[in-house]
């Protein structure tokens, strides 16, 4: 019950300004968000990669308003990509992208006569093309390294155009990726899809407060659409990235890949850094693909605070921890 009011909360300037304020989130925003800079996470990489996982980097942000942020987040991917062209880890470090930050919220283009023109010209340049324009050339330098970038899923408002964007990319770079949500009642018919272009999905539960009218409000039923879902990207010709740390959907999974006759490196599990760490070593120490999702960053705050809003876990630890060191 209290996951509404959590994601309500990430929205609030208020009570941003409050949680950053606390001596104590520090430490514990630490747990889950393990820098702020490239140059601190570069050894969180390679520490990671040592014991036998991948990674999958995301520059947490997402309340752009302007172009010109835009293409400050464009340019913070190109300059992580520089940064792991040097570390030569190929494929076993993609990175995730959100299309928010890359100008997908922003206002449609509009036109106008301008004073001496010879016809219409945009005056602004906004939207899904800000977002297409912004997101190519890291899906480019992505993959002038051997590597690929995966495309969030945001609010259920957002995924035609990211769908769309998805689409195109793949024209030119085919490995890129694409997030589904299995609490939408859309996803299942979006998996089949997906599942017979061969693209490479990750399923997750779902992070945004969503309304009834989309979405399935109660966890058993979102649970039961995931692995229906789950299902389809198994018996697909994609490549299904399985986003969860619940024990019973990983085996699930298992059992799945086996009925799908499908070997250890036709399909990978995905889950947060910091949470479940054991359970990371213990599947790729068991020979599967194992990735760790890695956020840094200095926007922290939305993304600390869905996954406070995903697993009650989390936030009892963050309760805790408020009270031990407040």
């Amino acid at each position: 019950m209290l996951g509404p009011v959590i994601l309500a909360a990430s929205r609030s300037d208020r009570i941003r300004r409050l949680v950053s304020a606390a001596p104590v989130t520090r430490p514990v925003v630490d747990r889950f968000i393990p820098g702020e800079t490239v140059d601190e996470v570069v050894p969180v990489i390679e520490r990671l990669t040592g014991q036998g996982l991948d990674v999958t980097m995301d520059v947490v942000g997402e309340d752009i308003t302007t172009p010109r942020q835009a293409m400050a987040a464009r340019d913070s991917y190109l300059e992580l990509v520089d940064r792991l062209k040097g570390l030569e880890l190929g494929a076993r470090a993609e990175m995730s992208v959100k299309l928010s930050m890359f100008g997908q919220s922003l206002p449609s283009p509009t036109t106008a006569l301008k004073e001496g023109s010879s016809g219409p010209v945009p005056e602004f340049r906004g939207g899904h093309e800000l977002a297409l324009a912004n997101v190519r050339p890291v899906v480019q330098a992505a993959a002038a390294i051997g590597t690929t970038v995966t495309l969030d899923a945001e609010d259920h408002t957002t995924l035609d155009s990211m769908f769309a964007i998805h689409e195109e990319l793949r024209k030119d770079f085919p490995q890129t990726g694409c997030v589904i949500q299995s609490y939408l009642f859309r996803t299942e018919e979006d998996a089949r899809r997906l599942a017979a272009n061969g693209s490479r999905v990750r399923l997750v539960k779902g992070a945004y407060k969503e309304p009834a009218e989309v979405a399935y409000q109660r966890k058993h039923e979102i649970d039961k659409a995931y692995v229906r879902i789950l299902k389809i990207l198994m018996e697909g010709a994609g490549y299904p990235m399985i986003g969860s740390h619940d024990p019973r959907l990983i085996s699930i999974t298992q059992e799945l890949a086996r009925r799908a006759r499908r070997k250890p490196d036709e399909y990978e599990f995905q889950m947060l850094y910091g949470i479940r760490c054991d359970e990371h070593l213990r599947l790729a120490a068991d020979g599967h693909r194992m990735r760790v999702y890695t956020a840094y960053g200095t926007d922290w705050y939305g993304y600390f605070m869905r996954r406070l809003a995903e697993k009650p876990a989390n936030l009892r630890f963050f309760a805790r921890s408020m009270v031990s060191k407040g």
